[in-house]
């Protein structure tokens, strides 16, 4: 298989998203009637996605869009590919809101990017407030249509912003959330061609990766709500790292660290 011949691991699961997306069907009526539909048409399309996949570029950008949290969003070179570890960051967000029965609560994502965070907090709490900040105008642009994708762009507020910059400084929330860059210098050199095709400025943040964690760290409790939380995602290596800025900020009441599928510390959650 030529896929698997260029690197890539996941090459049958590929396959199978490719057909998905040229024949235009579910997953399940590929194996049903995938082989009845393909004409020429269709399986020249199929070949030049696969020649295209096999020069490492990201399967999610050759289609244009992906699956998150059960929704098909838009993606493009503008933005980082959506990963599985941030569906588990909106899980706990999801879960904290429906659990402390927070009434229409004011939700801030830092670093939209395709807006997979705020769209689905959008969807998923349909009483929330949700502001929506990015530095980047062509990542706000993708955010922007997977909102009127999914009929929530009236309780979106996007705003391009470094950080917390755009903010005033009266807005307050009941939750911060954030996947931030968070991968160090030298990480970066070593990453495979697919991370790398994703934009830098979303990915790498300073010598050890915590350059924006730290902003997020000492700026959130200006803007959180009393007994606001912050939630956010961290690298592999940087839990401990971590703890140890928290622990020196006194307006933070308890830490937890959650891990993700693969038992890697991943989402940190913080209590002012």
């Amino acid at each position: 298989m030529r896929l698997k011949k260029a690197g890539i691991e996941s090459a049958t699961a590929e396959v199978e998203i490719i057909l998905e997306y040229v024949l235009q069907i579910e997953r399940i009526d590929v194996y049903l009637h995938g082989a009845t539909l393909l004409d020429e048409n269709t399986l020249a399309r199929f070949d030049e996605i696969i020649k295209e996949r096999c020069t490492r570029k990201p399967l999610q950008y050759i289609l244009g869009e992906m699956y998150f949290y059960g929704r098909k969003f838009l993606v493009s070179p503008a933005v980082m590919v959506p990963t599985p570890e941030t569906e588990i960051l909106c899980d706990l967000a999801i879960n904290y809101i429906k659990n402390e029965k927070l009434p229409a609560p004011d939700i801030l994502d830092i670093g939209a990017g395709s807006g997979v965070i705020c769209v689905t907090m959008a969807c998923e709490i349909p009483d929330a407030k949700i502001t929506a900040l990015d530095i980047s105008q062509d990542a706000l642009r993708i955010a922007r249509k997977n909102a009127e994708r999914w009929e929530v762009s009236g309780r979106i507020k996007f705003l391009e912003s470094d950080a917390f910059k755009a903010l005033d400084i009266n807005n307050r929330f009941d939750l911060i959330l954030s996947n931030p860059p968070y991968i160090s210098d030298n990480e970066y050199r070593e990453l495979p061609p697919e991370v790398l095709a994703d934009p830098k400025i979303a990915l790498t943040s300073g010598a050890e990766g915590l350059d924006f964690i730290k902003i997020i760290i000492e700026k959130a409790p200006y803007y959180l709500k009393n007994k606001g939380r912050l939630m956010f995602e961290i690298g592999y290596d940087q839990a401990e790292k971590v703890a140890r800025l928290t622990e020196k900020d006194s307006r933070y009441r308890s830490i937890a660290i959650m891990r993700d599928l693969n038992d890697i510390d991943r989402v940190v959650i913080l209590s002012i």
